[in-house]
């Protein structure tokens, strides 16, 4: 899950102004007709404003549907070969993060 949900639950009226980081994972849009619609963010900020609204700003997103799991295990599987065979802490750090987004993506989907 979104920080904005493992960290806060949901946002809710009333809600005290944050800013939040995104980590890899779900960010669930509630609507007022009861609908959700579930969106994968790589990375981001979310800023909860004092009336509930909420801007999020993320590196990638996609809807969580769009998500092929097969390919996203792929993806993480040759995220984990960069990152045994990095050589050095700026090629680490790289595939750390391809490894962390997915890793996201494989439990998203």
């Amino acid at each position: 899950s979104s920080g904005i949900n493992a960290e806060y639950g949901g946002i809710l009226p009333n809600h005290v102004p944050t800013i939040a980081i995104l980590l890899p994972g779900v960010v669930s849009i509630h609507g007022e007709n009861g609908d959700v619609t579930k969106f994968f963010v790589s990375s981001g900020t979310a800023t909860i404003h004092a009336d509930a609204s909420v801007q999020i700003l993320a590196e990638e997103i996609c809807d969580v549907a769009d998500i092929d799991a097969n390919a996203a295990r792929a993806g993480l599987e040759a995220a984990q070969s960069k990152l045994a065979s990095a050589s050095d802490e700026v090629a680490k750090a790289s595939a750390q993060i391809e490894v962390d987004v997915y890793s996201g993506m494989v439990a998203s989907a």
